[in-house]
C-alpha cells in the first residue's frame, strides 16, 4: 500500500477553507471557468478536482472552441447500415460483412513529438493503438502522417530521426505492420512538427465493447504499467503550449514514456478477457490518465463511482493524489467488471504477467467520488467533467491577406519552355523533398509482419487481408495539403478527402468511411477559427456528398511557433473495402506493351502545386478544382476494373502531377514508358499541373476497348498517353526528351537520408 506522507487538500479542507487562492490561471482555466467550478461544486474545488478540470476542460479533452463546428459532422453523415460507432466513441467501427467489423482512427502527438521525438512518437503510436483495443478489436495494423520543418533546418535532423526511431521501435515490439502514409516538409512546421497516427483492428461485430461503467456494485480495475510521473500536465500542458526555437525543454517532463512489449500483453489480455465475457466496460488510458477515465466511463455508465487512489500500483514515491489522476503514464487500460467475474479477471491478467488491481467500485450515487488513504480528495459530479465542459464560439474572421494571395497565381511564375528546360525539372522535382524516394523511412518499419499485408509503401494505400478463406481486406489512406488548405481551407480539405478516396480507389476498394486529425493554430486567433471552420464544412459537405460517414477523429490547436501559425492541416484517413485482396490494383507499370492511359481532364492548375513550390518558394492563387461527383464516379470504374482483373497497375495523380506519377510508375517496375503527349498539349503544363480526379492507369493488352467503354458510360475523359516497354531504359517523351532509369534512380533515391547527413 502507498504510504500517506504528504498533506492532503480533502473535501472537508475545501469546505473550511473558502478564499484559499488556487492557481486556477496557472493550470489553464480562465477565471469564469474557475468560478463555474466553483458553482458546479458549492465550494472551492480540492487541489485534485482542480486538476481534474483543468484537464478535462482543456482544449484536448473538451473540444471547447471546436464542437460548434464539429457538430456538423454528426448533422451531415450520411446514415449508413455499415455504421456500428461512430463521433464520441474511442474509435470509429464499421461493418466489413456479417461477421467482421473493422475499427480505425487517427489521432496526433505533435507536440510530444517536437519536445522528445522518439518518446512522443513512439507513445503516440501507443495510444492509437489503445484506443482500438477499447473497442473490442485487435489491432492489425498502423500508418503515420509526418509534417516537418524545412529539410535542410538542424532541427529537422533533430526532430525527424527521432520521431521515425519512435513510430518503428514501437510499431515494430508490439508486432503491426506499418502500411503506409505520408511525409512531408515545409518551413511553416518548423518548431512545431506534425505527427498523426493511424491504427486499424478487426473483430467479430459480437465482440464490439462499451465504455460505459455501468452495474451498480460492480469493480472498477486498472490493468497494465504502474502508474508514474510521466506526461503529468500532458494534455493541459503540451496541447496548448506554443514552442519557440529553444524552449522545448521546458516541457520535457510532461512527455510520457512507452513500453511496447507491455503493450502487446495489453492487447492478447484485453482480447482474452473480451472473448470469455468478463468485461462490461473498458476504456484506455491515455491522454488525461485516470482523470480522463474514470470522469468518461461514469459518465457513460450509471452515473457515479468511488475510488481508492491508494490502491494504485504506483513507480514513483511521494506521488499525491493529484499527481496518480493526472499521469499519463502509457499502457493502461480501465475495466469494469462483474464482482463475480473479478477474481477470473485478475488471475487471467496475472498469467499474461500484468498488474491488475480492483481500485473502486461502481455505484448510483450520481458522483465520482475519489478517496485517498480515507480522506475524500474528489467529490464530483462526472458529467460535470466528461459532458458539461465550457463551449466557446471563438470569433471567426477571414485572413487579411487572402485576397492578395488569390491573385497571387503560380501559373503567372516563369517556367521551362525548351525540351532540356522540362527534362531537368523532371529530374529536380523528382529529387525533391516531399516527392523523393521515402524508402529511408519506411525501412525502419516492419511492414510485413502478421502476414497480411498486401500493399504497403509506396502503393498509394495499404491494403490489409482479413479473412484468408474469403480475402476480404481493406485498404487505407492517409493524405493532407497544407499548402493547398492555405490557399482555401473549404476546399483544401475537400481536395484532400477527394485524394485519400481516390488513393483507396486506386486499389480497388470501395471506400465506406472517414477519420480525420485537424492540424491548426491557436483557436485564439480569429483567422485560425475561420480556417478551422472553413475546412469543417469543406469535410461535412464532401462527405455528404461522397455518402461516406466521419467516424470520428482528432483536433490538435496551439500549433505554432510564437504568433506564427502552421498551414491549417486536416489530415483525412479513408478506409475502404476489397471483396477479394487478390485482385487488389498495384502500382508500377504492368508488363510490356500494355498501354499506359490517363483518366481524367488536366487543365492550367499550377497554384500551391509542388513545382511553385520547389522552383519559386511561391505560395498563391487558388487551389485545383474538386469534383466530388467525378471521384464518384472513378471509385466505382476502379472498383469494377479490378472486379474484372482489366488493369495491370493504377497511379494517383496528386504532388507532382503526372511526371512525377511517371517517375514512380517506372522506378517500382522493370518497365521503361514510351510516353507521347496528346496533340496541341502544352508538355510543361500537362507533366507538372496537379489538377484533381486524375488516375494514371495500365491496361493489358486485348482490354483497351473494354477498359474505354467502362470509362465512356461513366463519363470519364481517357487518353491513351503510351506503352509499357522492357526494352526502354526509363523515361521516353516522344518528340521532347529520354531520362534514363539511371538518371531517375539517382534523383529519386537516397535523398532523405543524404539530406539528413546521414
Amino acid at each position: 500500500m502507498n504510504q500517506l506522507n504528504v498533506a492532503v487538500d480533502t473535501v472537508g479542507v475545501a469546505d473550511a477553507t473558502p478564499d484559499e487562492k488556487q492557481p486556477w490561471a496557472e493550470l489553464g482555466l480562465k477565471e469564469d471557468e474557475y468560478q463555474r467550478i466553483r458553482e458546479i461544486l458549492g465550494r472551492r474545488p480540492t487541489q485534485s478536482e482542480l486538476a481534474m478540470y483543468s484537464i478535462m476542460w482543456s482544449e484536448h479533452c473538451s473540444y471547447k472552441s471546436s464542437r460548434v463546428h464539429l457538430r456538423q459532422f454528426g448533422e451531415k453523415n450520411p446514415r449508413t447500415p455499415r455504421l456500428l460507432a461512430g463521433i464520441g466513441e474511442n474509435a470509429g467501427v464499421v461493418a466489413i460483412d456479417d461477421n467482421i467489423a473493422v475499427t480505425f482512427k487517427v489521432e496526433s502527438h505533435n507536440h510530444p513529438s517536437y519536445v522528445e521525438p522518439k518518446q512522443g512518437a513512439a507513445t503516440g503510436v501507443g495510444g492509437i493503438i489503445r484506443d482500438i483495443i477499447a473497442m473490442g478489436a485487435r489491432p492489425i495494423a498502423v500508418m503515420d502522417s509526418l509534417r516537418f520543418g524545412a529539410i535542410d533546418h538542424p532541427d529537422t535532423a533533430r526532430v525527424l530521426p527521432g520521431v521515425v526511431d519512435g513510430i518503428g521501435h514501437y510499431g515494430n515490439c508490439v508486432g503491426l505492420p506499418n502500411i503506409g502514409g505520408e511525409t512531408f516538409f515545409d518551413p511553416c512546421y518548423q518548431g512545431n512538427p506534425l505527427v498523426n497516427a493511424l491504427s486499424v483492428g478487426v473483430m467479430p461485430r459480437s465482440r464490439l465493447q462499451s465504455m460505459q461503467a455501468s452495474g451498480t456494485g460492480n469493480i472498477v480495475i486498472l490493468l497494465g504499467a504502474k502508474t508514474g510521473r510521466d506526461g503529468i500536465g500532458g494534455v493541459s500542458v503540451l496541447a496548448s503550449a506554443t514552442f519557440s526555437e529553444s524552449g522545448e525543454d521546458d516541457a520535457r517532463p510532461s512527455v510520457q514514456v512507452g513500453d511496447p512489449f507491455t503493450e502487446k500483453l495489453l492487447i492478447e489480455v484485453c482480447l482474452e478477457l473480451f472473448d470469455a465475457g468478463l468485461v462490461v466496460g473498458v476504456q484506455d488510458l491515455g491522454g488525461a490518465g485516470l482523470t480522463c477515465a474514470l470522469s468518461e466511463t461514469a459518465a457513460a455508465g450509471d452515473g457515479g463511482m468511488h475510488v481508492d487512489l491508494e490502491l494504485v500500483p504506483l513507480r514513483a514515491k511521494g506521488m499525491e493524489p493529484h499527481d496518480i489522476l493526472a499521469s499519463e503514464s502509457q499502457e493502461r487500460m480501465l475495466l469494469i467488471v462483474d464482482p463475480a467475474k473479478a477474481d477470473e479477471v485478475l488471475a487471467r491478467a496475472r498469467r499474461w504477467g500484468l498488474l491488475a488491481t480492483a481500485i473502486g467500485t461502481v455505484t448510483d450515487t450520481g458522483r465520482l467520488v475519489v478517496d485517498f488513504h480515507g480522506q475524500t480528495v474528489v467529490d464530483v459530479p462526472p458529467k460535470s467533467l466528461a459532458d458539461e465542459g465550457p463551449v466557446y464560439h471563438r470569433p471567426i474572421a477571414e485572413p487579411n491577406d487572402l485576397a492578395l494571395i488569390a491573385v497571387d497565381r503560380a501559373e503567372t511564375l516563369p517556367r521551362p519552355t525548351t525540351d532540356e528546360e522540362i527534362r531537368q525539372t523532371v529530374l529536380d522535382m523528382a529529387a525533391s523533398p516531399n516527392l523523393c524516394d521515402k524508402s529511408w523511412i519506411t525501412e525502419q518499419y516492419d511492414s510485413s509482419v502478421f502476414g497480411n499485408t498486401v500493399l504497403g509503401a509506396p502503393h498509394d494505400a495499404g491494403v490489409v487481408r482479413l479473412d484468408e478463406r474469403t480475402g476480404v481486406g481493406i485498404a487505407i489512406s492517409l493524405d493532407g495539403n497544407g499548402r493547398f488548405a492555405r490557399l482555401d481551407p473549404y476546399h483544401g480539405a475537400q481536395l484532400a478527402l477527394a485524394e485519400a478516396y481516390r488513393n483507396v480507389a486506386v486499389t480497388g476498394a470501395t471506400p465506406i468511411a472517414v477519420s480525420d486529425c485537424l492540424n491548426f493554430g491557436s483557436p485564439e486567433d480569429p483567422h485560425v477559427m475561420w480556417q478551422f471552420e472553413r475546412a469543417v464544412t469543406g469535410i461535412a459537405d464532401g462527405c455528404q456528398k461522397l455518402g461516406i460517414p466521419v467516424t470520428g477523429g482528432n483536433v490538435s490547436f496551439y500549433n505554432q511557433t510564437g504568433r506564427e501559425a502552421i498551414h491549417p492541416t486536416p489530415v483525412i484517413g479513408v478506409l475502404g473495402v476489397l471483396e477479394d485482396v487478390a485482385r487488389r490494383i498495384p502500382l508500377g507499370l504492368g508488363r510490356t506493351g500494355d498501354t499506359i492511359a490517363l483518366i481524367g481532364t488536366t487543365g492550367e492548375e499550377l497554384s500551391g502545386s509542388e513545382w511553385a513550390a520547389v522552383k519559386h518558394g511561391h505560395l498563391g492563387g487558388v487551389p485545383p478544382k474538386v469534383d466530388l461527383d467525378h471521384e464518384m464516379k472513378l471509385a466505382d470504374l476502379l472498383s469494377r476494373l479490378a472486379e474484372t482483373e482489366q488493369l495491370a497497375a493504377a497511379h494517383d495523380l496528386s504532388e507532382g502531377g503526372l511526371a512525377q506519377a511517371l517517375v514512380e510508375a517506372i522506378s517500382h517496375s522493370g518497365m521503361g514508358a514510351q510516353i507521347l503527349l496528346p496533340e496541341g498539349a502544352d508538355p510543361f503544363t500537362y507533366l507538372f499541373s496537379e489538377s484533381s480526379g486524375r488516375v494514371l492507369v495500365v491496361i493489358p493488352r486485348g482490354q483497351e476497348l473494354a477498359v474505354r467503354s467502362a470509362c465512356e458510360s461513366r463519363g470519364l475523359p481517357i487518353t491513351p498517353l503510351g506503352v509499357t516497354d522492357a526494352n526502354t531504359d526509363g523515361l521516353h517523351l516522344r518528340d521532347h526528351f529520354d531520362i534514363s532509369r539511371a538518371e531517375i534512380d539517382a534523383a529519386w533515391k537516397g535523398r532523405i537520408g543524404a539530406r539528413l547527413g546521414e
